[in-house]
């Protein structure tokens, strides 16, 4: 049986204990790996693997001894509990053995937990899951976490006394960096606040997030948009040396002034303005923007914005004779000085 997501995410957290197995798949090794944690973690308990009720196999191990896998599955375990058999980087070389597994299965032996990168609907791996009446498949795709997924993580941590701001920004960034960092991020912020029983801010929040190049970005535009134009240089060799390229950075300043420019042209002012923006920001990037948008003005910002898309123009044109980079810091060292004037 086909596991919709948001069917699939109550499965992990409670897995029924007399299924046959359950397939997990999907391009991102990572976010495969979380899910298959929680749902073995589910199923089994805890001291799984000590009591010997946890059995791993490679994919790539069934293809020369098909047998492999249902021996493990029909194995009698020495330890009272539920049995798994989990067979990780599957691809369809291992057909033959989970196919018979399946084939096999009967009610008193281990359950088998199948991940596998993506794979096509032709498949003969999935298309065993998703046909067998008491077996399920789940994809895993490249979508933002769900609420759900991020109060389980959340509970999971122990964080408690989460106010709303605090909460979209965690939300914000779950969707701005991979599975993986952002369960290390959640671990760091528990024991950030471990024995710290006042509400969660976003300042707190903020001290636990990595720190990423959209970050060492921030850095840069925030020093253009306060005028310090002394600052620039070692900041953009800084992202340089991460790979930033000239393109990505002068894309990077064009919407964070175009951001500054819809807040400052609003009818109701910046303060009003700042309000609609999508997604919403908070804390001390809110104040940062407000305070920029309202120090530059929108007359400003609309010379800001040209500056940014004749360098643009100039970083694409086939005619182009000075470095990338340099045009991109003379622009934000002009507009570092523009900041300046009144």
């Amino acid at each position: 049986m086909k596991l919709s997501p948001r069917e699939a995410e109550g499965y992990f957290s409670r897995p029924d204990a007399d299924k046959t197995g359950l397939l997990i798949y999907g391009a991102d090794a990572m976010r495969v790996a979380l899910k298959r944690q929680q749902v073995l973690a589910a199923l089994l308990g805890a001291n799984a693997e000590e009591e010997m009720r946890l059995t791993r196999l490679p994919g790539s191990d069934l293809r020369g001894d098909p047998a492999l896998l249902l021996d493990a599955v029909k194995a009698v375990g020495f330890f009272p509990g539920p049995r798994a058999v989990f067979v990780e980087d599957t691809t369809d070389t291992a057909a033959p053995a989970i196919l018979a597994a399946l084939e096999d299965w009967v009610a008193a032996d281990a359950q088998i937990i199948v991940t596998a990168g993506q794979l096509k609907a032709s498949s003969k791996i999935r298309k065993a899951f998703e046909s067998h009446r008491s077996a399920y498949a789940v994809g895993i795709y490249d979508d933002p976490p769900s609420r759900a997924e991020v109060e389980r993580v959340l509970s999971k941590a122990g964080l408690q006394n989460i106010p709303r701001d605090s909460m979209a920004a965690i939300a914000e960034l779950a969707t701005g960096i991979s599975p993986g960092d952002f369960t290390q991020t959640i671990e760091k912020l528990s024991l950030y606040k471990r024995g710290d029983s006042s509400d969660l801010t976003i300042e707190d929040v903020e001290a636990c997030a990595p720190r990423s190049t959209e970050a060492a970005l921030d850095d840069v535009l925030n020093v253009v948009a306060d005028g310090r134009a002394g600052e620039i240089g070692p900041l953009i060799r800084r992202l340089q040396s991460q790979g930033t390229n000239a393109v990505s950075l002068c894309i990077g300043a064009t919407r964070h002034f175009r951001t500054l420019y819809a807040c400052a042209s609003d009818p109701g002012g910046a303060a009003q303005g700042i309000g609609k923006l999508r997604p919403p920001v908070y804390g001390k990037r809110r104040d940062r923007i407000l305070r920029q948008a309202q120090g530059w003005g929108a007359p400003k910002l609309q010379t800001a914005l040209t500056v940014l898309t004749d360098t643009d123009l100039s970083l694409r044109s086939a005619g182009r004779t000075a470095p990338a980079m340099a045009l991109v810091e003379r622009a934000m060292i002009r507009l570092a000085m523009l900041a300046r004037t009144r």
